[in-house]
């Protein structure tokens, strides 16, 4: 459905409250089998990295960091954590997706997803054409 240009006037950028529900719709839209594994990671959303996040990764700009898992992955790990470990999760960085969105061709739920599966894929130990994969699958609604 096209929006009127007037339609665009009265919008704002989505908040940090609209893209937690973008996240949620993106799981809930993700294949059973990988939503069923992917259940004990939890999902963060927050304007940007921590400083230390882009320091540690050597980036040359916040917005160059679109989602990070946090933690140990299962193919790392095995499927037990151990004790006194911190819980697995997935980072969205909102104003580097954003970002992203303002200067491709993909909707904003659909790079959400994209972000989505690839850092719960580290999890896992997925490779890209698995990835691809669960974002095919992920399109067709399956």
């Amino acid at each position: 459905m096209a929006v009127k240009v007037n339609e665009w006037a009265e919008r704002l950028a989505p908040s940090l409250d609209d893209f937690e529900q973008l996240a949620l719709a993106a799981l809930e839209g993700l294949p059973a089998e990988f939503r069923g594994l992917a259940a004990d990671v939890t999902c963060r959303v927050a304007d940007f990295p921590d400083e230390d996040v882009v320091e540690e990764m050597g980036l040359e700009s916040p917005f160059d960091l679109l989602g990070l898992f946090e933690g140990v992955g299962r193919a790392h790990d095995g499927d037990v954590p151990q004790s006194g470990q911190m819980p697995n999760r997935v980072w969205l960085y909102r104003r580097p997706i954003l970002d992203y969105w303002s200067e491709n061709e993909d909707t904003l739920g659909e790079i959400v997803t994209h972000v989505l599966i690839h850092e719960i894929g580290h999890h896992f130990g997925f490779s890209d054409e698995d990835m691809e994969a669960l974002e095919e699958a992920a399109e067709r609604g399956e």
